[in-house]
């Protein structure tokens, strides 16, 4: 299978990677090191957690942001060259433990947790407020010349459409090839494959006709395109939520309580306004996020100040 061999080959890729980062980039034990996965919503939100954690307690920082993909940073945080970074409970079933069938987010959140715990020593701590489901795009002047809510109902149109995708999406067993079969999608053309953040422009640009993108991507409605809504239920619940080594607790005592603290603060639209931020106002990642946190923390202290 075509899957099979490309997901052989990222496997490789991501040993070389995780192994050059143990190599170039080790940390001394006291210092903390946050991770993030190589788009915008993750490098914001890896900033956020590293920036809330310099705020909130006495633990040194080191970030090592914009890493890769899901299997790249899950290998480097089970390898202790990262302690922490932000993963999405559906991926985690998904793409690493290679389960389906849940769609209820509690029953998501705990099965993921419980196996991280128990196989890999590592801690789903609280979730930020935001899902950021794969969103399934066309653009709007498309949906709406063909009357398109749904993806079934846009299912017998697909023979005549080129779809654009992520690497990940591309390669994932919750990707491109689940999604498929779930719909009998049947595309006239082969899928080109790209960074993530270009698909959006060569949906709006006519250069692909179909894409996956985030739900909280702030160029969806920038660029005049059209969600398409998941009727069969296909994707389950993607909860951002921060994942973070058992030993790194215990090495630094204040850094669960300040996870904590983050908890439940990010909505999705607060997230989608980070992103548009970025990517559509041009605007510097580590700025939006740093931002964001002296803001959040600013507020903080007005409501504690009330009588």
């Amino acid at each position: 299978m075509i899957f099979e061999a490309s997901a052989h080959r990222s496997s490789r890729f991501v040993c070389a990677a995780v192994a050059l980062i143990g190599v170039s980039c080790s940390a001394g034990s006291d210092t903390l090191v946050v991770g993030s996965k190589n788009f915008t919503e993750q490098d914001i939100l890896g900033e956020i957690v590293a920036t809330w954690i310099e705020h909130t307690t006495d633990i040194q920082v080191r970030r090592r942001l914009h890493l890769g993909g899901t299997f790249l940073c899950h290998q480097a945080i089970l390898s202790g060259d990262i302690d922490l970074y932000v993963e999405y409970t559906g991926t985690a079933l998904a793409a690493i433990l290679e389960e389906s069938g849940l769609q209820d987010p509690d029953s998501v959140r705990r099965r993921v947790s419980d196996v991280y715990s128990e196989r890999y020593g590592l801690l789903w701590t609280g979730p930020l407020g935001f899902e950021n489901t794969f969103a399934l795009l066309v653009r709007a002047s498309t949906a709406d010349s063909l009357n398109l809510r749904t993806v079934s109902e846009a299912a017998p149109h697909t023979v005549a459409w080129t779809p654009g995708f992520g690497y990940e999406f591309a390669e994932r067993a919750d990707g491109f090839a689940g999604l498929s079969k779930a719909y009998g999608l049947e595309f006239g053309s082969a899928a080109r494959v790209m960074d993530l953040g270009l698909t959006y422009r060569a949906l709006a640009s006519g250069q692909v006709d179909f894409i996956a993108g985030n739900s909280t991507d702030g160029q969806i409605d920038a660029l005049g395109l059209r969600q398409l809504r998941d009727d069969r239920g296909y994707f389950p619940p993607y909860e951002a939520v921060p994942v973070v080594r058992k030993v790194a607790l215990e090495r630094f005592p204040q850094l669960e309580a300040s996870l904590a603290s983050l908890s439940g603060r990010l909505s999705t639209a607060e997230m989608r306004r980070l992103n548009r931020a970025v990517d559509v106002e041009g605007e510097r990642w580590r700025d939006v996020a740093r931002d964001w946190v002296e803001e959040e923390l600013r507020s903080g202290e007005r409501n504690m100040d009330r009588p």
